[in-house]
Parts: structure tokens; C-alpha cells; sequence
């Protein structure tokens, strides 16, 4: 199993995205999304930091995306 990379909020939001979520609600620093299917995730978005190795992790369970799926969709 590949390492989990270090990532930045905006380049989750851009592979939950790819993957058909959508922006639905907010509340302060933490944005919902969901898709079709109605799986939610919140994201906690503060300015250009990093997100820790297991708040992705756990946002990666939620939305039943392996690590190497996400690798490849931070790839395209």
C-alpha cells in the first residue's frame, strides 16, 4: 500500500469534485459535501494549510475512496 501524501484542502475539494461531490452547506471553517448518492463529508478549510495524514484518511473511509484511487485522482 502506497503512502498516504500530505495534502492541501483545495486539492481534496478538487478530487472530491472529480468524484461527483458537490458543495452544499458550510458552517464557519467546515464545508459538506455530497453526491448523488447523498454520502456526505465534512472538510475543514482553513486558508492554505495542510490536512493531517488522518483527518484524509477518515475523509477517504467515509467516502469508500482507497489510497491509491485518491493518488491517481491527485495525479490527473
Amino acid at each position: 500500500m502506497p503512502k498516504l501524501p500530505v495534502v492541501k484542502t483545495r486539492e481534496l475539494i478538487r478530487v472530491l469534485e472529480k468524484l461527483g461531490f458537490y458543495h452544499f452547506h458550510q458552517v464557519g471553517s467546515h464545508a459538506q459535501f455530497k453526491n448523488v448518492a447523498g454520502v456526505k463529508v465534512t472538510v475543514a478549510i482553513h486558508g492554505g494549510r495542510e490536512l493531517g495524514k488522518k483527518t484524509v484518511k477518515g475523509i477517504l473511509d467515509d467516502i469508500t475512496v482507497s489510497v491509491e484511487e485518491f493518488i491517481e485522482l491527485l495525479r490527473k
